[in-house]
């Protein structure tokens, strides 16, 4: 799977505004785009906008994906899993990550423990804690185990919800431990809210980044000024990420978020996190559903005039990001 240059389509019409004819026969304005909001950044291969189905939680599910994707001839470039590499076999993994390729789709998967799921009681006050974030040296050393085994069974994107573990990952990647090319991917659970954290999360090793579906157009026009790092963005988002239903956005989203993961999530369904056999069907009907609503979305995109620009199936790097410099650790004092 590796990144392919764009064919050269000759000229196309600037996209439309949802409605824009329509209100102009009323005498309605139409906001005017400023050409200075528009990203100047691609992916690699040139494209501004690849795909994602979410909450793949495992082989039933990802086989109804591959299957509703071919009946409704939806591209997917990445499928993605909540629930974490631990709670998959090893043959389950290894599944995964051969049908994946088959497909040429990139492969997800969770890293370790979080602390919504660990003992500390910071996490059901009102407040939440610290969230998600892995707790202790324990919860850090399952998210490396995890990035290890998985690594080792062929996944090549690994999702983490911590920025520890994501520095320890990137550190582990550029001294060999993890495959050169593995990616990582910020879960939406810790996904930044303003310019300079998200530039923080490209630093330490963040491969593309999902921010809060809850952010106006403005702000991914702010996070473009500082960082090319990819987005991550939930055109629909699960309840417990706030329901938001923003496919009219779409258009403006590329533009000005480019490059951008459009991730087909779904409000309204049951929550699946950790997964196991007792929410198969569950899996497997959302899995679809998710899928469908790629399709809602590609077809929006299309009405609109702006579907161009789609990297081609199988791309999976984001190209050239800054990082900051890996010190090594100072040597111990002598006595």
């Amino acid at each position: 799977m590796t990144d392919a240059p764009l064919s050269s389509p000759g000229p196309a019409a600037a996209p439309r505004r949802p409605g824009a004819a329509a209100l102009a026969a009323l005498g309605h304005p139409v906001p005017v785009r400023d050409p200075a909001d528009t990203s100047p950044h691609t992916f690699p291969d040139g494209g501004t906008w690849r795909t994602e189905i979410p909450s793949v939680e495992g082989p039933e599910a990802l086989a109804a994906v591959l299957t509703e994707a071919a009946a409704l001839d939806v591209p997917v470039h990445r499928v993605s899993q909540g629930s974490g590499v631990w709670m998959l076999t090893d043959a389950e993994i290894a599944g995964m990550a051969d049908a994946c390729a088959a497909h040429d789709v990139e492969l997800c998967l969770f890293t370790g423990p979080r602390g919504t799921w660990d003992t500390g009681a910071g996490t059901r006050t009102p407040s939440g804690g610290a969230g998600p974030r892995a707790r202790g040296h324990d919860a850090l050393a399952g998210c490396v185990e995890d990035a290890v085994r998985a690594a080792g069974l062929g996944v090549r994107c690994l999702l983490v919800a911590d920025e520890g573990v994501l520095w320890t990952l990137h550190r582990l990647r550029t001294r060999g431990v993890l495959p050169a090319d593995t990616t990582f991917k910020v879960s939406a659970l810790i996904g930044p809210v303003n310019p300079a954290s998200y530039a923080v999360f490209e630093r330490l090793g963040a491969d593309s980044v999902n921010v809060p579906s809850d952010l106006a157009l403005e702000h991914l026009t702010e996070i473009r000024r500082v960082s090319r790092a990819p987005l991550d963005f939930y055109l629909e988002a699960p309840d417990d990420l706030g329901g938001y239903v923003r496919m009219y956005d779409v258009a403006e989203l590329v533009r000005r978020g480019a490059p951008v993961y459009l991730k087909f999530g779904l409000s309204r369904a049951p929550a699946l996190y950790p997964y196991g056999a007792q929410l198969r069907d569950a899996a497997v009907d959302t899995a679809r559903e998710r899928v469908r609503r790629g399709r809602l979305v590609l077809d929006l995109l299309a009405r609109l005039g702006a579907d161009a620009g789609m990297s081609p199936p199988g791309s999976r790097l984001p190209g050239p990001l800054s990082r900051f410099r890996d010190e090594p650790p100072p040597a111990p004092e002598r006595s």
